[in-house]
């Protein structure tokens, strides 16, 4: 394959998995607006968790995801405690779903300002969840597959809170 035929195919390759990110985000707050005032608050399941503890885990793994692609600083490292380090059913107060969609839709702003910084060939290096030694072993374990398997795990959840409707 030609040297400019793959740079196409690579180029193509991240616009399209960057349009999954966007669609499945786009999702996630169309349905979190659909439901009605309040049912968040109840559990996906008996004995699950519930829409705002989803909701606020998506919130805190995207806000992770800033500085293991290299585009800064977290916005809301303190939501780790609650929603990643922590159960459902641990006792800790959760935030207003109003604050934690507002830091949905900054933690989304920042990481599509972050995207339109790096080129195709920036999406196959390494993020810093993996090792450089890791990473020469296992080279696809770079940012396109971080936000390949992200976008999978938004999608995951949306299968989780579309019980809630």
């Amino acid at each position: 394959m030609e040297q400019s035929t793959l740079a196409d195919a690579l180029k193509m390759s991240v616009q399209v998995a960057l349009g999954a990110w966007d669609i499945q985000n786009s999702r996630l707050v169309k349905l979190i607006e659909s439901l009605p005032e309040g049912r968040l608050s109840d559990e996906i399941a008996p004995g699950k968790n519930t829409g705002v503890y989803v909701l606020g885990h998506l919130v805190a793994v995207s806000d992770n995801m800033l500085p293991v692609l290299g585009l800064g600083e977290r916005l809301f490292p303190h939501l780790d405690e609650v929603f990643l380090t922590n159960p459902e059913k641990s006792g800790l107060a959760k935030p207003p779903v109003s604050e934690l969609m507002a830091n949905l839709h900054a933690v989304n702003k920042r990481l599509a300002e972050g995207f339109a910084t790096l080129s195709p060939a920036n999406w196959l290096e390494r993020h810093t969840a993996v090792s450089e030694a890791d990473f020469a072993k296992e080279p696809h374990r770079n940012k396109l597959n971080l936000l390949l398997n992200r976008t999978g795990h938004i999608a995951y959840h949306l299968g989780q809170l579309v019980w809630l409707k």
